[in-house]
């Protein structure tokens, strides 16, 4: 017996490559489209922003604060991305704020409308234009449950939350540039889909139930299927027979999505719900259990606390009996029961106490119970500052005595920050005196904080004047242990008073300090980079080789201050008042200073190029050897300013006025040999290419030099 040989027909591998080659070409447009779709998207937020972003940069538009709705979303989106934000007033151009507005808006809107069509019709006008078609099982538009499964859930959620749980915990924390790398790489690969016996469907495709085809060809033979067999069924009529590889195809291909299995399994979905349920009921009365438990235990604890407080507050009492050991002894040991009404009691025993030995007693018990003694004394203080303030400010005997009692209560909160140094965070001490106030008769006490870690205490509105800040931190890494991030911990000095507070060497970055008051304060080579300094008050504050970069000075008074070596590269100091400042070298790159008023300062040597100048005031200032490259000088005043040795190439000096304005250093005095100055001919080349064309009032000399030295004007030969 013979066994039949069969002959394979190769017209199946003939006829699998052009379903190749289309298969490849459905991918390519399928990427296309979907490159279109985000391209649309994307640009329809950065277009407004642009545009916010160049409107904000001008001058001569009024400003007005943040549009909250946009200060929540920055926040929201600072959050999981790790990214500082910066708190507090932040004023804009008021075309910015509807700008920005609308590129928050317009994305939202756009991607509901391409769902919305992706639902109804099974194409977005990118899909249309590139003939690719979404359609369910039974080759219908795949509805608007399916679609937010789709694309929320299946293209976006999935892949990204893999993507940010890497990033967020791996080495490349906080990196975002390596977040996108790693998003992108698996939105492509879920996009790809993966290999498996019913074909390459991406994730998306799998948990919706939908399928991608081309919709320039017939629906696939098992969809046709599926669309017969719905269509027999929904009008009660006998299915047509279909031939077995049809069905055996659909079989293969059919692959049921989430949503369907629920519909097909009643039963399982109940015993889901009902197992969840009573899990839930479990767990709550397990947790009520424990919390009647914790509740019990709390009262049974305060309870014997009440009862030896009692028993301790009788040695206290004046015809107690109890010796000055005793007494000592019972401070300590109501300062270690460590509840309310114990810190309350020595609160206000401490400014009640004459004997001096028991008041440093009770300073001890006070500094023992720590940072939640601070509310209870904060409340003192304030009520002791206005029974002074009602005294007036006579000397007398009566306010001597209110007056010494505050200054107990200003050295217990000196000492409790000084012993819990990085561990008083969400400290309250605002509207607190801790400094002086510049009246006769006041105290003598300076608060001393040097070299401590005072991050995420409030100081809002609280007096620190001639406080001693120097090398301390009001800033500090969060529990991630990363700089620049959303968790950093910051104090909140807004609007404090801080006359002649010595803050050398701190690190104020990125604090609050808007309209905070550091008149006459020292400040040299303390860290205030991106610090918010709105309507601050600086005058003749000393800031030498302070960094102050992307710092917020908008409206700030900075009259008489020395900035001598600061760095304030990309600092906004629009309309900030700088008269008779002293900046010499002071690096001001990219730094907007539109409205600025630096009228008698010093700038010699100073770096403004590509600053915005526009509409300054800089008039009578000494700009000698200052670097103006590319400064934006439009409508300027410089009437009377020494710009000799300044280079002012690829500056826009439109509507400046030079009136009075020195271009040209003097020749030197042969016999004054300790002021040299280079010769003129190494420095010709500082206005060279700069036009003059619109500038105001150019006397003889000032254009006789323009045109000797490569300026440009139109009376120039």
């Amino acid at each position: 017996m013979t066994t039949p040989i069969v002959k394979r027909s190769n017209q199946s591998g003939q006829s699998k490559q052009p379903e190749r080659a289309n298969s490849v070409l459905l991918t390519s447009r399928r990427f296309a489209a979907w490159a279109a779709e985000i391209t649309l998207v994307v640009s329809s937020g950065l277009i407004p922003f642009g545009i916010g972003v160049y409107a904000n940069s001008r001058s001569d538009l009024n400003r007005v604060p943040l549009n909250p709705m946009l200060v929540v979303t920055e926040r929201a989106i600072a959050r999981p991305l790790a990214l500082p934000v910066s708190y507090g007033i932040r004023n804009v151009a008021w075309p910015t704020n509807i700008l920005w507005t609308i590129a928050l808006l317009a994305p939202v809107t756009l991607s509901w409308w391409e769902l919305y069509l992706l639902a109804k019709t099974g194409s977005t006008i990118p899909k249309r234009w590139l003939k690719v078609r979404v359609v369910n099982e039974q080759g219908r538009p795949p509805g608007l449950g399916a679609v937010v499964i789709r694309e929320g859930v299946g293209r976006w959620t999935v892949p990204i939350s893999i993507a940010y749980l890497l990033w967020r915990y791996s080495f490349a924390f906080p990196n975002l540039g390596l977040f996108t790398f790693l998003s992108l790489l698996m939105i492509v690969g879920e996009g790809i889909g993966l290999p498996s016996r019913r074909g390459r469907r991406a994730l998306h495709d799998q948990l919706a139930g939908t399928y991608t085809i081309d919709a320039t060809r017939p629906l696939p033979s098992s969809l046709l299927a599926n669309n017969k067999q719905a269509q027999s069924i929904d009008g009660n009529e006998q299915a047509e027979e279909l031939p077995e590889e049809e069905l055996a195809a659909a079989q293969i291909n059919h692959s049921p999505n989430l949503w369907r299995r629920i519909q097909q399994n009643p039963n399982l979905t109940l015993f889901g719900v009902g197992l969840t349920s009573m899990t839930a009921v479990l767990a709550t009365l397990i947790g009520t259990q424990v919390y009647i438990q914790i509740q019990q235990s709390q009262r049974a604890t305060e309870k014997i606390n009440s009862q030896q407080f009692l028993e301790l507050v009788k040695q206290l009492a004046p015809n107690s009996g109890a010796t000055n050991e005793q007494r000592q002894s019972a401070i300590l040991a109501i300062g270690g029961l460590n509840d309310p009404e114990s810190i309350k009691f020595l609160a206000n025993l401490l400014v009640s106490e004459t004997n001096p030995s028991l008041q440093d007693t009770i300073q001890q018990a006070l500094t023992t119970v720590g940072p939640k003694a601070i509310p209870e004394l904060k409340n003192k203080n304030q009520f002791l500052v206005s029974e002074l303030e009602s005294l007036g400010s006579t000397a007398t005997q009566e306010r001597e005595l209110r007056q010494g009692r505050l200054q107990r209560n200003q050295r217990t909160i000196n000492k409790i920050l000084s012993v819990y140094s990085g561990k008083i965070e969400g400290v309250d001490l605002s509207s607190t005196q801790l400094g002086q106030s510049g009246t006769p008769g006041n105290s003598f006490f300076n608060l001393v904080l040097d070299n401590l870690d005072l991050s995420g205490v409030k100081f809002k509105s609280a007096n620190l004047n001639q406080a001693s800040f120097k090398g301390s931190r009001f800033r500090s890494v969060g529990e991630d242990g990363r700089w620049d991030t959303y968790d950093d911990v910051m104090a909140d000095l807004s609007q404090a008073q801080l006359q002649q507070a010595n803050l050398t060497d701190a690190n104020l970055s990125r604090v609050l300090m808007n309209r905070t008051d550091l008149s006459r304060a020292t400040l040299n080579r303390a860290n205030l980079s991106n610090a918010r300094l709105y309507e601050a008050k600086l005058n003749s504050a000393q800031l030498v080789g302070a960094d102050l970069r992307n710092a917020v000075l908008e409206k700030a008074s900075l009259t008489g201050a020395d900035l001598g070596d600061a760095k304030l590269n990309e600092a906004n100091l629009y309309a900030a008042r700088l008269g008779r400042a002293t900046a010499i070298g002071t690096q001001l790159s990219f730094a907007n200073l539109t409205n600025t008023d630096w009228e008698g300062a010093d700038l010699s040597g100073a770096y403004l190029d590509r600053a915005n100048l526009s509409n300054a005031n800089l008039s009578a200032t000494r700009l000698a050897g200052a670097v103006l490259r590319s400064a934006q000088m439009e409508n300027a005043n410089l009437q009377n300013a020494d710009l000799s040795l300044a280079d002012l190439r690829g500056a826009n000096v439109a509507g400046a006025d030079f009136k009075g304005a020195i271009l040209a250093p003097s020749k030197q005095d042969p016999a004054d040999q300790f002021v040299q100055t280079p010769d003129l001919g190494s420095v010709s080349a500082v206005i060279q290419g700069v036009d003059f064309s619109q500038a105001k009032n150019l006397d003889a000399k000032q254009l006789a030099y323009i045109c000797t030295q490569g300026g440009i004007h139109p009376r120039c030969p």
